[in-house]
């Protein structure tokens, strides 16, 4: 969103002047008139190369997601209280720890104090507040029930973090045993092979084939090291480039699906965060359609939001939303019933509640399910890596006296 330097004149003729974010000059000056200002002079910002580093710093901090979980809690906490909106802000950003945080919660209270809607202020900050939670705000303030909706918003953003670490802890162990392995491995071929390769080279006889495979790759990596090391991470450059591209990304969020151990996985976790979603939001006042573009935009993978978005130009259209999500093939047939029984008795968002609590506690049996399965996975593979590698070196060693006898 572009910004605009601008200079006004207040009511009691002082002159203010500032930078604000808008669509556009037009609605930058209707928002600097509502606050009763007289506009003096108003210019778009030119981006410098120093605000294009800071856009686009791969090393700039960002704002954590335990973060805005217990800032949306205490602010709940403090407004169900009858503390005021600003002054509940003011609050909150004394005690914020995280520096890039409480710099943007330091903007939403002065937008706020400047005339914006909570909703419009927190809309300037999409890396804090997602359009999610944008939405479930703009309701509370329509309904005149934010405190109600503060509270609401504050029970899903703790599920979805619970959550969020049941599928991370899944998979430390896998991603640390996969460390240590390649650790272990590159251990091997860079600081033993070579000493049995000096041995090996003394006495002059052809090789068997797995001690010659193996002596390469030890020459390979010390010699192209930098290679083992580049190609990898170009690889994963190129693949990430690939995936955000509109094709990409529809193969790749198709195919995780259908994964033959994490697909099952995922498929819940994504049916778990889809249902609690768009219950809460449907809980909260917010209309169905919204609902489900909002729904659809944090869905994070594309058949799913599709589908989602198929269901949607069905309710326009005057259907229902079970239909287009039994035809999406997504969606487990449980989940299709239930949502259809929701709709026939008008209580789809208590429905989408339960389906989500259920699908929290299947993602936790399929959680230690594949932690079972990875774990012995894992050591066995690890054990085929480190053992070929030193049986390939002992082969020689067996055949040591008909080498020798063969230098002779």
């Amino acid at each position: 969103m572009p910004e605009f330097i601008y200079k006004a004149r207040g009511a009691g003729g002082a002159i203010a002047e500032g930078v604000f974010e808008a669509p556009d000059q037009r609605t930058a000056m209707e928002r600097l008139r509502s606050q009763k200002l007289i506009v003096l002079e108003i210019n778009e910002k030119t981006p410098g190369l120093l605000d294009a580093f800071q856009k686009f710093n791969p090393f700039k901090p960002g704002v954590a997601s335990k973060d805005i979980v217990l800032f949306s809690r205490q602010l709940s906490t403090l407004v169900s209280a009858g503390v005021a909106l600003v002054a509940g802000l003011n609050i909150l950003t004394e005690q914020i720890e995280s520096p890039p945080f409480k710099v943007v919660v330091t903007k939403v209270k002065e937008d706020i104090e400047g005339g914006l809607s909570i909703a419009d202020a927190m809309k300037k900050h999409p890396t804090a507040f997602s359009d999610l939670y944008v939405a479930m705000i703009k309701a509370g303030e329509v309904g005149g029930i934010l405190d109600v909706i503060l509270e609401r918003l504050s029970t899903y953003l703790e599920a979805a973090e619970e959550l969020k670490h049941k599928v991370k802890g899944a998979m430390t162990y896998p991603a640390v045993m996969a460390i240590v392995a390649a650790a272990v491995t590159v251990f091997l071929l860079v600081g033993v092979i070579p000493t049995f390769q000096e041995i090996f080279a003394s006495f002059g006889a052809e090789l068997p084939l797995p001690t010659r495979i193996v002596v390469g790759l030890s020459d390979a990596l010390q010699n192209y090291w930098y290679a083992f090391l580049g190609v990898p991470v170009v690889l994963f450059i190129l693949f990430k480039k690939w995936v955000k591209t509109e094709n990409g990304k529809k193969i790749f969020d198709t195919n995780v699906l259908k994964l033959p151990m994490f697909g099952p996985l995922l498929r819940k976790v994504a049916v778990a965060k889809f249902t609690r979603t768009l219950g809460t939001l449907v809980k909260s006042g917010v209309p169905i359609l919204q609902a489900l573009e909002t729904v659809a935009q944090t869905s994070g993978n594309k058949v799913i939001e599709k589908a989602l978005l198929d269901a949607r130009e069905s309710i326009r259209e005057g259907e229902r939303i079970s239909e287009p999500l039994r035809k999406s093939g997504v969606f487990p047939p449980m989940v299709v019933q239930m949502i259809a029984v929701g709709e026939e008795t008008g209580n789809l968002d208590t429905m989408l509640t339960k389906i989500a609590d259920f699908y929290d506690q299947e993602v936790d049996v399929a959680i230690k399910s594949l932690t079972s399965m990875i774990e012995p996975l894992v050591i066995v593979v690890m054990g085929i890596l480190v053992g070929g590698i030193v049986i390939a070196m002992f082969i020689p060693m067996f055949e040591l006296g008909s080498l020798a006898g063969k230098q002779a």
